[in-house]
C-alpha cells in the first residue's frame, strides 16, 4: 500500500522532495469529528511508516480558515443518545485518540509547520500548537472558545500554550475567550513569521526549502531537546475536561451553538 499520497473524505496527504504537506478540506472549516480524527490516524501511521520526510506541513484548502476546532454538533448528537456515564467514557476514548495524535506529530522527528489562515480556534489551534512552527497570514485570528460552552479545551491546548508562551497570554486566551490577531500572536512569540494575505502556504514552503539544506539527525536531536512533550499535564487535562463535560451548563451551551442558524456559528 502506497502511504505515500492519501485523498479522504476531510483530508489529504502527500510526500513530494521530502515534504510531507497535510491538507485539511472539510468545509466549512474543517471541524474536527470522528471522520478526520481517524483520518488522522491514518497520516499518523504515514508519517511513522517512513524516514524520507524532512518536514511536514499542515495547512487548510478551506477559505474559512485553518479550523474552527471540535465538531460540536456531532459531540452534541452523539451525546444526547447516551447516559452521563456512556458520555464521560466516549467522550475520554476521542480524547485519548486526538491526544495519541496530537502527540505523534508534536514529537515527530521532522520538523513540523503548522501554514494557518482565517479562523484558527479550539481543536484547531491546538493542532497548529503540536507544529515546531506556526506561519500565519496577517488574517489569522487564534482563539480557545471553550469557555463559552463551560469547557477548558481538550485536545492538549493548554499545555502546549503554556509551553511555547507566557502566562498572561495563556491566561488572557484561556480565561476571556477573545481571540489575537497574527500581529499580537507574532509579538508573543506564538508564532514565527506572519504572511501577507493568501501567501501563507507559499512562505511555509520556502522555509521548509531551508530547513532541508541542514542535517535532519542534528534537527531531529535540537528540537527533542528543546520541545519537551508535557505528558503529565496532558494527562491532566484530559481529566478536567471529561470531569467538567457533565455539567448541565455544558449540555446548554452545547444546545445553543448546536441552534444556532447564523453560517458561522464558531465566530464571536
Amino acid at each position: 500500500m502506497d502511504m505515500t499520497t492519501y485523498r479522504g473524505e476531510t483530508l489529504s496527504w502527500s510526500l513530494r522532495d521530502q515534504v510531507f504537506e497535510l491538507e485539511l478540506h472539510r468545509p466549512p472549516c474543517n471541524e474536527i469529528g470522528s471522520t478526520t480524527l481517524s483520518e488522522l490516524e491514518q497520516f499518523v501511521e504515514a508519517l511513522g511508516a517512513t524516514d524520507e520526510a524532512r518536514v511536514l506541513i499542515i495547512y487548510s484548502a478551506e477559505e474559512a480558515g485553518f479550523s474552527a476546532g471540535a465538531d460540536l454538533r456531532e459531540l452534541y448528537m452523539r451525546s444526547r443518545q447516551m447516559s452521563e456515564q456512556e458520555r464521560v467514557a466516549g467522550v475520554r476514548q476521542f480524547l485519548e485518540r486526538i491526544h495519541r495524535v496530537m502527540n505523534a506529530i508534536d514529537s515527530a522527528p521532522l520538523t513540523t509547520i503548522a501554514a494557518v489562515h482565517g479562523v484558527t480556534f479550539g481543536g484547531g489551534f491546538e493542532l497548529a500548537l503540536t507544529c515546531d512552527l506556526i506561519i500565519a497570514d496577517k488574517l489569522t485570528r487564534f482563539c480557545f472558545p471553550e469557555l463559552r460552552l463551560g469547557l477548558i479545551p481538550g485536545f492538549g491546548g493548554i499545555p502546549r500554550l503554556k509551553r511555547d508562551v507566557g502566562n498572561a497570554v495563556v491566561r488572557d486566551l484561556l480565561l476571556t475567550g477573545r481571540s489575537i490577531n497574527a500581529t499580537r500572536a507574532l509579538a508573543a512569540g506564538l508564532i514565527s513569521q506572519v504572511a501577507a494575505e493568501g501567501q501563507v502556504l507559499r512562505l511555509a514552503r520556502a522555509t521548509a526549502a531551508q530547513i532541508k539544506k541542514f542535517d535532519p539527525t542534528t534537527r531531529a536531536e535540537a528540537k527533542r531537546f528543546i520541545k519537551p512533550i508535557p505528558r503529565e499535564e496532558l494527562e491532566r487535562e484530559i481529566d478536567i475536561f471529561c470531569h467538567l463535560f457533565t455539567r448541565p451548563a455544558v449540555e446548554a451551551g452545547l444546545r445553543k451553538f448546536v441552534e444556532r442558524t447564523d453560517p458561522l456559528p464558531y465566530l464571536p
